[in-house]
């Protein structure tokens, strides 16, 4: 058990370091990776936005943070619980299996991100775009 937490505990600083240069390198370059479904196909995809949501959160503008990506700021608590959830599971038994409830949600949550590349990508609804 103390192999992984150590292996959730280093997963863990690698991600948020990663996040903390990519901030760093954004903020101060204004580099930002793009996205490469709006280059080929001209759609918004159900990402697009990430970054500036991030951002904003950081910034602790929930406003401008939801305007970047409506959908996943909603959806940002279940998936940290989700992400909490198996990172506990994986401690405690060694293993990342959710439950059935918590199967249904990551389902639905998936259905809801599609829903909202197709609604997004309306031309009446530009209000979900990013930019």
């Amino acid at each position: 058990m103390k192999k992984r937490v150590q292996k959730v505990i280093t997963a863990a600083i690698i991600i948020i370091a990663a996040g903390l240069l990519y901030y760093v390198l954004n903020r101060y370059t204004g580099f930002a990776i793009p996205c490469y479904i709006r280059k080929l196909t001209g759609l918004y995809c159900p990402g697009c936005g990430i970054t500036g949501m991030l951002i904003d959160l950081i910034h602790l503008d929930f406003f401008g943070a939801f305007t970047h990506n409506q959908m996943l700021f909603i959806s940002l608590p279940f998936i940290i619980y989700i992400i909490v959830k198996v990172s506990v599971e994986y401690i405690v038994h060694g293993t990342t299996k959710l439950k059935k409830a918590d199967n249904i949600m990551v389902y639905i949550m998936i259905a809801l991100f599609l829903i909202f590349f197709v609604i997004r990508n309306i031309p009446m609804c530009t209000c979900l775009r990013p930019y």
